[in-house]
């Protein structure tokens, strides 16, 4: 990720070429691949670019849209996808990390789950996604609070395998991907899928995402959406009445 001015916002563009660069990475049969920001930032990534969210009632987060595309490419990509987490992580970035093979931080890595902050109504899959990692008391911690998680808590959860100074990160990194290219791509690929499949075992009912969906679409399309967007816009704090 490399536009540092915006804090490597997922704008719509930055997220359709992260998804060419995994299907080339696929073409080329890459054995890993490396998701990361310049070195020496500062944000890994702000989260979903702001300007981008529809305010006509549309779904913020619905299926085709670029950042849930980027997370199932990542889910699909036949190679582990290691998240080289250098800065903060904010918003649907953490979706974007969270569902990477193996994350690897530093002391200044810290990660934010934001939506509440501007009344986004958060997509069904990547709630439990959150789940299956953190568990469910953490998650509503994370999204009810939409503070941040520092390193060493995030170490604890499972959501970073390792923490290592700044100055190693990058090469810890590449001597992790190195260990992977030894091993044979087919087990792996093979292990990835299952554990895929493992993870989205849990039935729901299609009552259960009617239910899931109406729920969401009154927050999409609520007063305190806008005025999420609205306060965002105008640097102020926002005042939601929950209407």
């Amino acid at each position: 990720m490399n536009n540092d001015s915006k804090r490597n916002a997922l704008s719509f563009e930055m997220l359709c070429n992260l998804i060419d660069a995994l299907d080339e990475m696929m073409l080329r049969k890459a054995r890993v691949v490396i998701l990361r920001a310049n070195k020496g930032a500062k944000v890994w990534s702000a989260g979903f670019n702001i300007d981008e969210l529809p305010r006509d009632g549309r779904d913020p987060l619905a299926y085709d849209n670029p950042l849930q595309k980027l997370i199932r490419s990542i889910m699909e990509c036949p190679a582990p996808v290691i998240a080289m987490a250098e800065g903060s992580i904010w918003g649907g970035a953490c979706n974007v990390a969270f569902i990477c093979d193996i994350v690897i931080g530093t002391k200044d890595t810290c990660l934010a789950i934001t939506p509440a902050k501007i009344g986004v109504p958060y997509n069904t899959s990547g709630i439990l996604q959150f789940i299956d990692i953190i568990g469910a008391h953490t998650a509503k911690e994370m999204f009810f609070t939409a503070e941040p998680i520092p390193a060493e808590k995030a170490h604890t959860l499972g959501i970073l395998n390792h923490i290592v100074p700044s100055e190693d990160l990058e090469n810890f990194t590449l001597k992790i991907a190195n260990k992977i290219i030894s091993n044979s791509p087919l087990s792996i690929r093979v292990i990835k899928e299952q554990l895929n499949i493992l993870g989205n075992a849990m039935p729901l009912s299609p009552q259960t995402f009617e239910h899931i969906d109406m729920l969401r679409r009154i927050a999409g399309t609520s007063k305190d959406y806008l005025e999420g967007l609205n306060a965002f816009y105008e640097k102020r704090k926002p005042e939601f009445k929950g209407e």
